[in-house]
Formats: C-alpha cells, sequence, structure tokens
C-alpha cells in the first residue's frame, strides 16, 4: 500500500522533519528515521510503500543539521492504523508544538480524574473514505465531540445532523465519514454535544476548518485528516482546589492527627464545594530523633517512605488484647480532642500499637504474598530504609557517622543484615509492615479521589536531610560538607539555613538522573500533581559552607566568579584582607556589644593591628559558635536569651565581608557576598570603590548568570517532567533570575502567583494579572493567612484595601468575612489555570467557622528555625460537611468564578 504522510512545520535554514517510529519508520531509531521533503509554503511529506498489516506507531522530530540537535514533538506516539483492502493512505497531520498550552491537558489529572472518560462514546458511522481525528482532552464524561459542515455527508450547517465522533483513542477523537466526490472543498467545524439527547452545546470558536479539494474518485483510497486542538469558545480551563496539611485534617476516626483516611472526607468536601485539587504537604516519614522537632516535614529521613503518624490504626486491625485495645482507642480520643497535634504523645501511642499488632500478625505477615510483591515493588528503597530505622533505634541516633562498623553500608552487608536469617530480621521487618500499610491507605485515598473527579497535589521539598537514608546509602549524589538555604528576603534578614546537603548534579547526570527518576515513579503512585519546593534550586542552589550558619554567609552554586584581573578591570583594586577577612574594629564592638564590649574583646578577640581585631581560634567560624553556645546554653539554661543574642551578634561580626572565596579557586576567584551594602565593610569604603562595588554586585546577582542558570536548568528540569505525567507546579518565589519564567513557560511547568510576593516591583500581584499557567493563592504554608496578614501591618492593608480590593475609605482592623470573600473571589475570577487556597482563608469567610484568633492558624513561621508544626483544624470534617449553607455559598463562588467547568 502507498502511504503519504503531511505534517506543516516552519523550518529554518539547516533542519529538516523527519518521521520516526516502529515498523518502517526506524524502529524508534533516530538513525533510521524517514526524512521528510517540503514542498509548499510550511508543508513537509513524504511518499513510502508499507507492506504488512500490522498498525504503526509513530511521530515527527526535528533535526538541526548542522548541530545534530533534535527535538521531537510533543505527545504520545501517534497510531497509524493499516486499513485492509486500500491501495493508497493519505495522512494530513499538524506539528504538535511542545510550548503549547494546551499540552498541560495530557497530564495526570486531566486523564485519570478531570475528564476520565468511564466508558467509549460512539460514532455515527464506522465507514468512509474521509476520516477526521482531533485531539480534544477537555471534555467532561457526559460530553461527545461532534463535527459539522457544508456537505450532505455532515448536515450541510444543520446541528441536529451533527456527525457524532468516537472516543475509543481518547483523547483523539475519530469519525469515518463518506464524502462525495462532487462535495469537495467544503467548510467544516468541530462541535461539543451532550451525550443524553445528542444536541449541540458547543460549537468551537473562530474561522471555519477548510477540506481541500482532494481527487475523491480515485477507488481505494483513503484520506485521514487528523486535527489539533477545539478552539474553547469559553477561554482557558480552570480549576479551585483547597490546601491543608495531611497532620491538620481533623475527623471523628482521627488518632491525634490527621491521617491518610481523613483525605476522603476531606474529597468529599471538595466535591460539594465544586473543588478539583487538594493540596498537602510532603508526607514522608521525618523520625529522626523521635521528639516534637521531627514534625518538620520537609526534613525526611526517607524520599519514598511514608510518615508513620499518617496510618490509620483502625483500618490496621484491632488487637487481640481488648484491654490494651480499649486503652488505645480511648487515648487516641483523648489526643483527638487536643486543639493541637502533640507530636510526640500520637507517635509514642502508635508506634506502641504498630508493634503490638505486629507482634500478634508477624507470622502469617512475613509469610504473606502481598509482603512479597510490596517488597518487590519498592526493592530499590524499602530495605535500606528499614534497616536504617532499625540502627537508627538501635543507637539512638539518626547520624550514621556514629554507628561504627555500619557508618557506611554496601549491598552485601544491606542483604545480610536484613536477611530472614538475621538476628534483627523481626526488629526491621516491623518497618515494612508499617509502609505496607501506609502504603495501602494513601493509595485508596488517591484513587477515591480520581474515581471522584479531584486529584491529590503532592510537595517535593528541594532538599534531603542530612540523616536520612538517601545520604547514608548513597553519600556521593550529595555535597554533605554544604547546606541549602536562601538568600535575605523580608523574612529572614540574616538568610535561611535549612542544613540539608546540596545536590551534586554532576554525580546524578552520569546516572542519567535515576535518583530523581524512581523518586518521581512513586511519587506518582499518590499524586497526579506536584510542587517543586524552590524551584530556584534547580537553576542555582543558595549554598553555606559548612563552617557557617546563617544563610547569609551563603553563595550561589552553581555562579560564575570574578577573577582578580576581572575585579581589577571594574575598577576595584582588590585587597583579600580588607575585603575577605572579617572587617572587625573598636568602634564596632562598642556599637554592637555596648556595656558588654570590654567582655566581648577579652574573651572572643585578639588585636592584630591598632584598632583591627580578629576571632580567637575557639571562635574563628560561625560553626565553632554555634557549638560554643550550644554548650554554654546547655549548661546554664537560664541565661539563654543572653547566649543567643551575644551569639547572633558575633554572627554579625563574622558576616563582616565583602566578598567571599569561590570553591576549588585556591584563591584566584571572588564572588561579592549577599546583602554587602548593610555592613560596617562598605559603608566604611571610599565612595569610588563603593560605586564600583555597587556596579559589579548589579551585574554579579541580576545579570551575569541568566543564560548559564537558564543551561544549568534545563539539564535537570526535563528529566522531572519525562519521569511521569504528572502536572508540576514550581514555588518560584524570592529573588527570582530573568531566565526562570522561560524555563517553566518551556517546559509547561505551572508558576506560583501569591498576592503578597509578587515576582516583580509591586507590592502586591492583582489577580486578573496572573498568567494562565500559573498557581493563584492567598498565602502558603510559611505565610501567615489571610486573617493574621491584616491586622499585622495597618498601612499596607490599607492600601491593599484601596488599590487592590477598589474600596474607598478606611479599612476595616479586622479581616472581615466579606473582605475574605472579596479577596478569594478576585482570586477566583483570575485567569491562573488553577487557585489554590488555604483551608483557613476559606473559612475565614465565615464568622461562625472560622477560629476566634488568627494567630492559632498559622502552620510555619520560617524564621523561627525549630517551630513546631502543629496547627490542626477546629472543625471535624463531619461538621464541615453539614454546614450547607456555607458549602453551597463557596460553590457558588467557584462556579461563578468559571471553575467548575465540563468543557
Amino acid at each position: 500500500m502507498k502511504v503519504k504522510i503531511t505534517v506543516d512545520y516552519r523550518t529554518h535554514w539547516g533542519q529538516n522533519i523527519y518521521v520516526g517510529g516502529s515498523g518502517p519508520f526506524g524502529d524508534w531509531e533516530v538513525s533510521k528515521a524517514i526524512k521528510m521533503f517540503p514542498t509548499t509554503a510550511e508543508n513537509w511529506e513524504v511518499d513510502l510503500e508499507i507492506d504488512g498489516k500490522e498498525d504503526i506507531h509513530y511521530k515527527f522530530f526535528l533535526k538541526d543539521e548542522n548541530s545534530g540537535f533534535i527535538s521531537w514533538e510533543f505527545g504520545d506516539h501517534r497510531l497509524l492504523e493499516i486499513p485492509v483492502g486500500l491501495d493508497l493512505l493519505h495522512v494530513r497531520d499538524y506539528w504538535r508544538a511542545e510550548s503549547a498550552q494546551e499540552n498541560a491537558l495530557y497530564t495526570s489529572p486531566f486523564k485519570k480524574a478531570f475528564f476520565k472518560r468511564d466508558q467509549p462514546s460512539e460514532a455515527s458511522s464506522k465507514s468512509g473514505n474521509i476520516r477526521f481525528k482531533i485531539r480534544a482532552p477537555r471534555i467532561g464524561k457526559d460530553y461527545q465531540m461532534g463535527i459539522i459542515g457544508g456537505c450532505d455527508a455532515m448536515g450541510n450547517w444543520d446541528d441536529s445532523q451533527v456527525v457524532l465522533m468516537s472516543d475509543e483513542q481518547f483523547p483523539v477523537w475519530t469519525v469515518d465519514v463518506e464524502i462525495a466526490e462532487d462535495e469537495v472543498p467544503f467548510d467544516y467545524k468541530y462541535v461539543i454535544c451532550n451525550i443524553k439527547d445528542r444536541k449541540v452545546v458547543t460549537w468551537e470558536n473562530g474561522n471555519n476548518r477548510y477540506f481541500p479539494a482532494y481527487n475523491l474518485s480515485v477507488k481505494n483510497r483513503k484520506i485521514v485528516l487528523t486535527d489539533e486542538y477545539f478552539n474553547y469558545p469559553v477561554g482557558n480551563w480552570k480549576c479551585a482546589g483547597v490546601a491543608i496539611p495531611v497532620f491538620s485534617l481533623k475527623s471523628e476516626k482521627s488518632g491525634g492527627v490527621g491521617e491518610f483516611t481523613d483525605i476522603r472526607p476531606m474529597v468529599d468536601w471538595a466535591v460539594i464545594t465544586g473543588m478539583k485539587i487538594v493540596q498537602i504537604l510532603p508526607v514522608n516519614d521525618t523520625v529522626a530523633t523521635h521528639t516534637w522537632t521531627d514534625s518538620y516535614p520537609y526534613a525526611a529521613i526517607s524520599v519514598h517512605a511514608l510518615h508513620p503518624m499518617f496510618a490509620n490504626m483502625q483500618q490496621i486491625g484491632r488487637l487481640k488484647d481488648i484491654n490494651r485495645q480499649q486503652e488505645i482507642d480511648k487515648e487516641a480520643q483523648l489526643l483527638n480532642q487536643l486543639p493541637e497535634v502533640d507530636y510526640e504523645q500520637v507517635m509514642s501511642l502508635k508506634m506502641n500499637f504498630f508493634k503490638a499488632i505486629f507482634e500478634e500478625n508477624k507470622s502469617k505477615f512475613l509469610r504473606s504474598n502481598e509482603l512479597k510483591v510490596f517488597i518487590r515493588s519498592n526493592k530499590s528503597w524499602i530495605t535500606a530504609y528499614a534497616v536504617f530505622c532499625f540502627l537508627r533505634n538501635k543507637h539512638q541516633t539518626p547520624d550514621f557517622t556514629q554507628w561504627g562498623e555500619y557508618s557506611t553500608i554496601d549491598d552485601e552487608r544491606l542483604e545480610m543484615i536484613s536477611s530472614p536469617e538475621s538476628e534483627f530480621y523481626e526488629d526491621i521487618a516491623l518497618h515494612y509492615f508499617i509502609q505496607y500499610h501506609l502504603d495501602i491507605q494513601l493509595k485508596e485515598a488517591s484513587n477515591y479521589a480520581r474515581e471522584k473527579g479531584v486529584v491529590l497535589k503532592g510537595d517535593i521539598p528541594i532538599g534531603i536531610y542530612r540523616n536520612s537514608v538517601d545520604a547514608w546509602r548513597l553519600p556521593h549524589l550529595f555535597n554533605m560538607d554544604a547546606q541549602a538555604g536562601a538568600p535575605p528576603d523580608d523574612f529572614s534578614i540574616s538568610g535561611q539555613n535549612w542544613g540539608f546537603p546540596t545536590y551534586n548534579w554532576d554525580e546524578m547526570e552520569r546516572n542519567n538522573f535515576a535518583w530523581w527518576t524512581d523518586r518521581m515513579v512513586k511519587m506518582s503512585e499518590y499524586f497526579d500533581v506536584f510542587r517543586i519546593d524552590h524551584i530556584l534550586g534547580f537553576f542555582r542552589i543558595w549554598e553555606i559552607p559548612w563552617e557557617h550558619v546563617e544563610g547569609i554567609m551563603g553563595r550561589f552554586n552553581p555562579a560564575i566568579p570574578f577573577s582578580k584581573e576581572e575585579l581589577s578591570s571594574w575598577g576595584v583594586s582588590f585587597d583579600w584582607d580588607r575585603f575577605c577577612k572579617p572587617y572587625i574594629r573598636t568602634h564596632m564592638i562598642y556599637d554592637i556589644f555596648g556595656n558588654h564590649a570590654d567582655f566581648v574583646f577579652s574573651d572572643h578577640f585578639h588585636e592584630y593591628a591598632n584598632h583591627c581585631y580578629q576571632f580567637n581560634e575557639p571562635f574563628d567560624t560561625q560553626r565553632k559558635l554555634k557549638d560554643h553556645f550550644d554548650e554554654r546554653i546547655k549548661n546554664d539554661p537560664n541565661g539563654k536569651d543572653f547566649f543567643i543574642w551575644l551569639r547572633d551578634n558575633l554572627y554579625r561580626l563574622h558576616s563582616e565581608v565583602l566578598f567571599m572565596e569561590a570553591p576549588m579557586s585556591n584563591g584566584t576567584a571572588f564572588n561579592p557576598r549577599i546583602a554587602l551594602h548593610s555592613t560596617y565593610s562598605y559603608q566604611e569604603l571610599d565612595g569610588f570603590t563603593k560605586d564600583r562595588i555597587n556596579e559589579l554586585y548589579t551585574h554579579f546577582f541580576y545579570k551575569r548568570h541568566n543564560e548559564f542558570w537558564r543551561e544549568s536548568a534545563m539539564r535537570k528540569l526535563p528529566m522531572l517532567k519525562e519521569a511521569t505525567d504528572m502536572l508540576i507546579c514550581g514555588e518560584d518565589l524570592g529573588m527570582v533570575p530573568d531566565s526562570v519564567p522561560g524555563v517553566m513557560d518551556e517546559l509547561q511547568i505551572l508558576s506560583l502567583a501569591i498576592q503578597r510576593m509578587p515576582n516583580d516591583d509591586r507590592e502586591f500581584w492583582h489577580p486578573s494579572d496572573t498568567p494562565f499557567m500559573s498557581v493563584t493563592s492567598t498565602g502558603s504554608h510559611d505565610m501567615s493567612t489571610l486573617r493574621e496578614w491584616w491586622q499585622e501591618d495597618s498601612s499596607v492593608t490599607q492600601r491593599f484595601y484601596n488599590d487592590i480590593l477598589g474600596q474607598y475609605g478606611g479599612a476595616p482592623y479586622f479581616c472581615e468575612p466579606w473582605v475574605a470573600r472579596d479577596v478569594l473571589n478576585q482570586h477566583l475570577h483570575s485567569p491562573s489555570m488553577l487557585a489554590i487556597f488555604p483551608l483557613q482563608d476559606f473559612l475565614a469567610m465565615d464568622g461562625r467557622l472560622r477560629r476566634e484568633n488568627p494567630e492559632e492558624e498559622r502552620i510555619n513561621v520560617p524564621a523561627i528555625a525549630q517551630h513546631y508544626w502543629r496547627y490542626r483544624m477546629h472543625l471535624t470534617m463531619e461538621q464541615l460537611m453539614e454546614e450547607e449553607g456555607f458549602n453551597n455559598y463557596l460553590r457558588q463562588l467557584v462556579d461563578q468564578g468559571g471553575r467548575q467547568a465540563d468543557y
């Protein structure tokens, strides 16, 4: 059979279009793909003979013949069906652009939940000489695609004669139509029909489509026309969602903390109120110290394992020891009545239960096929995790450097200690048992959500915990002598130090990012959307050398430092002692320490020149200072406040530098210190040097790295996208390089639009200015809630009240329910694809339902390094579900915002 394939694409000189695929298209080997030839305008075509009857999968790609660079078109493989008895098949395709906004509709949430088809819709006709195909995933299960045109076979524009299309190959819709030779050319359009009565409910927008004058008199010939993108007259598809940490959920069946089983009623509430996304914080295991400090959800001891506190005990089973079970039930009920999470008590209760029920069921469980399947499906991480947990408990520390012979471990020894014959096997297998049940419960919640047309949105922390199984087993993938953090901002003037080791991207790339791919695949078992925490870290991370403690002493990695010669060309006469050594002078000590200055002089410094000081050796790094004062606070808790004040001001003197040596430069290259303008050292420079450093500083932090960081991100982010079909959102807040928006647009990664943290010079976003490919929100877990923020600074809220809400006069002191409604309503009407709000801000619209004190609604305070993450809903899900008036009101707002459309 002869086959002609045609596709449109505008190329540049030196570029060619190829078609690759199975069978005659080279079995997906690029070197064997078939080269196409340009014809008129932007069309490329190829003619070939095909023997055989098997269907063929194919795709187009662009090749730059000079560089050899290859770029495949977007999407799944195309299907070339080989009909029986044909002599000629003409396939007319359109190139699928990688950057088209519609591509987001082919990700997991749309396929598995929003537009999932329950059963195939049948076409009006199953035979004909013309096959029409269109890709249209954005259509609800109660609707069907159809086609109408200016010929008899297509009803002559009579919408009662619509030709219905089949979704058997969804999201591709197809129908075969017999067109008479005297009816071409003709115009046509696609329409959306109601399946129930087959009536047209929506015509596509824009000009009519055109079917050209093919010679239809040729027998045994078929034309396949594949159109792309239905032109929706209602604009872009949008939806709404709610953000709430799992630990903050509350139901009558909870055990003192939100559990995976509590996700189901939250999904039910989302359905009632018209929302399609439930966004949560990371749910990985953070058990390191067995204290409340483990409540921090971004310090997981495993990027795969789930946190034991999220397991619902009742779903696991009941103890045979009735008295013990009654004690556990009673304690769980008491913990569930607390206004906040008591992390330590919850974990103590649940671990005691896990051990008891495992002991009763271990014989059967350890022999079960279910365990074998679970371990086999998770073999890349589960054994190492379980052994890590055992050793953590055995040595009473997660710091594996203190585990003696087990401070490092190879595959052979891991296999030996985890063998069923090992004396430690049952202690290790306890963690298999816990993870097995956690996996079941989260998957059940996720699948339940999908069946209801709702998806879970997960969260990927930018770093890994220093004392984690990943760092223990794969230290070569991380820079263990560095710490990730963030430069100074309005929330933290000394920057942030998260303590996580940074990624060794070069080493990760050598293995084709297998660690990341494995992580993404596991995450996709539970989530259809995920948020990349601090996506800027994929462009460049803020890296703090181990000897420093404060984030202000960090640097960007990767970066392009200045050589001494380049600094000289900028007009800076480089003096290492003056610029790189802490600049400490007599008057500074008195300015900072006042009456304590003499003590500080004698105890911490020595004078190396007249009125010039250096730290004594026991204090000559921030890390040494931290260790010193940690010990003093431990020995004298009553002096804690004074010691912290003293330590922090000594930290400040350590940061009195203008330049920092670049890593591995041996003193030949330097980076300017972030926020150097706030130092005594800068203020006491001469005017000319200040001017030179100002220009150099602006160039370094805002211009020098744009293309460099773009290339850095494009080494890494595409592999995240290719690993799964999840929809990706990026938290792009902070000091955003100019290259970030372009990369995120190119990769179809949704940006984050927080109204109070615009990424430009404005004080606030107006929701109407947010881009479509974004998530708009009133805040995040790291911020005060809408009500708390409203009371923080009356001058700020006054400007917001007048400029953003468009209200006249003075702003109310409290964020009244109608104010919260107006704020959320603006977001719901915004162009953003996703509008996701903290549950607290939804409840702010109802004076009866919201907490009396807004400060009790805060989830995290980033300025407090060891914040206790304990916020919990004050209403149970059962109570919230019964609030019919509020729920209907919220559903109305969501509907009016255009976020509940079926297509």
